[in-house]
């Protein structure tokens, strides 16, 4: 026999269901501006010196702007990442948080008072990424080729890398890290142009040390060499909005493939972090805010260690 729902289960059904979206919403709104996470790695890597241990925080997508990005959570993060006791700090792009999600502008000059209070024995180091030229109305327009991120940065003693690399050393054990220029600056003019040289930049490298490579958005991993150890991506914020593994708006042409966390793609390994801000729409959700701290070269002894994800080459470059 047939049982329907009498009238007040089918209200209570609806009022349920609309308390569990509102509340969801509202978590939504909430994460980006109060929630941060730690996610550790400790990836097993190809041309890596056999005890060279390196402790690396890597910051990426911070979107500054109220109400979700104030000075004072860039502080805290500053504050968490410090806390970590990183050998080297790298940040990977995308500074300024765009219109739709912005009620008021942070001066980058603000935000780079802020970052400057970093702390890394190996130094800060950073890349631009697509959000710090398409905010930056000279450098769209043409007028110049300095943006007023990288310029606001390294007055606070924080180099910016565009197609540069930089020779290290940790325990007389020598490494490179690497910052490719940005993919997409010029998107919103028409011009498709990159500022990206993959290949000059890597002939930049005079020895066998191991790479770690900066870049901002991940559909460059597609090129990149075995010569690289470790390739560091930001830009898709882990997709924002990610449920059950699976994120339905990614910007990037693999989809959920980079999306997010350790990738392996014949033996090469990228990391993609899900940053820290929003963009086009004020919500994260699945998506927790994180710093990534790499610890390479060290026993994958912890339980909190995110394994790599093996995705398929199916021929497919960035266009």
């Amino acid at each position: 026999m047939l049982i329907l729902p009498s009238r007040r289960q089918v209200l209570g059904g609806i009022g349920a269901g609309a308390a569990l979206g509102l509340s969801t919403g509202a978590y939504a709104l909430f994460e980006p501006r109060y929630r941060l996470v730690v996610t550790r790695y400790a990836p097993v890597l190809p041309r890596w010196t056999p005890g060279l241990r390196l402790r690396v925080a890597v910051l990426a997508d911070f979107h500054v702007g109220e109400p979700f990005m104030p000075l004072d959570r860039i502080a805290e993060i500053v504050d968490a990442t410090n806390a970590l006791a990183p050998d080297l700090t790298l940040m990977l792009g995308d500074y300024p948080a765009g219109p739709s999600v912005t009620f008021r502008k942070v001066p980058l000059l603000e935000f780079a008072r802020v970052v400057e209070g970093l702390r890394a024995p190996l130094g800060v180091h950073a890349i631009l990424g697509n959000h710090d030229w398409w905010d930056d109305a000279e450098a769209q327009a043409g007028l110049s080729d300095v943006t007023e991120a990288q310029r606001v940065l390294e007055a606070r003693g924080i180099p910016v890398m565009e197609n540069t690399v930089l020779r290290l050393e940790k325990d007389g054990h020598p490494f490179w890290i690497a910052g490719l220029g940005d993919q997409e600056p010029f998107v919103k003019v028409g011009n498709y142009e990159g500022r990206d040289d993959l290949s000059g930049t890597l002939a930049r490298i005079t020895d066998s040390a191991p790479v770690l490579l900066m870049v901002h958005e991940p559909d460059i991993f597609l090129d990149v060499p075995d010569r690289v150890s470790l390739t560091l991506a930001g830009h898709t914020h882990g997709g924002q909005i990610r449920l059950f593994g699976y994120s339905p708006v990614i910007p990037s042409q693999r989809g959920n493939d980079f999306a997010y966390g350790h990738v392996v793609l014949k033996n090469r390994h990228m990391i993609v972090s899900g940053g820290f801000g929003v963009s086009r729409v004020p919500v994260r959700l699945g998506v927790p805010p994180e710093i990534v701290l790499l610890e390479l070269g060290h026993p994958a002894a912890s339980v909190d260690l995110v394994p790599g994800r093996t995705v398929p080459d199916d021929g497919r470059r960035p266009g």
